[in-house]
């Protein structure tokens, strides 16, 4: 067989990957990863004393929406980026919108808080701890997506990988939200942010080696 021949034959055997093949896959993927970091957390961390009561504050609800829609970023720029062809600026746009939001929340409560209190509203009892946390708790939701990615068909692996590292640490810090008791909005838009980023930065990293065609 000529080799026109056969690169016309392999051609011809492909098949586009459907858009809610790949959508229904990630949501799966995500309920995972979801089970898999609240898993992690009750046995290493627990859950904080007081959720109960923390769920009828907005500050709580605050930091659970920025969290959730960094997630939902990381969803659209991984359901997008694993399609040859298809442009991730949905995502990203959402994620920046997510991101500019908070930190114009956070700048309000800047500007209303005394002088003597600005470091604890940004530094919080936990800042050395929280993205690390944040990060350990994405660890085994990201190999379960990348896993996912592979079947997948992504031409930008660094991209898509940080994507998926965005989708799951938004989830894992969700999730951390159920044990960390900091609901300032400038602490979360440092280091909860943080936390998600060291995730993207990680996925970008495996991506580039493991989404490789």
């Amino acid at each position: 067989m000529k080799t026109d021949e056969l690169i016309a034959l392999l051609a011809s055997d492909t098949s586009p990957i459907a858009k809610r093949s790949v959508s229904l896959r990630l949501a799966i993927v995500a309920l995972a990863a979801l089970a898999l970091a609240f898993g992690v957390l009750v046995a290493w961390l627990g859950m904080r004393p007081d959720l109960a009561a923390a769920m009828h504050t907005s500050a709580y609800w605050m930091k659970t929406f920025y969290t959730l829609g960094l997630a939902l970023a990381g969803f659209a720029l991984v359901e997008r980026l694993s399609r040859p062809g298809v442009s991730g600026l949905t995502g990203a746009l959402l994620l920046g919108a997510c991101f500019l939001a908070i930190v114009g929340l956070a700048s309000l409560q800047l500007m209303r808080t005394p002088a003597t209190e600005i470091s604890s509203a940004m530094m919080g009892s936990t800042w050395d701890r929280c993205p690390w946390r944040i990060l350990a708790l994405s660890l085994p939701g990201l190999v379960v997506v990348l896993a996912a990615m592979r079947r997948f068909a992504p031409t930008r692996p660094a991209l898509a990988g940080a994507g998926a590292g965005i989708f799951i640490g938004g989830i894992a810090a969700t999730v951390y939200g159920l044990y960390c008791e900091e609901t300032a909005a400038p602490f979360v838009a440092i280091w909860y942010s943080l936390g998600i980023a060291l995730s993207g930065l990680l996925g970008a990293v495996a991506g580039a080696r493991v989404l490789r065609w």
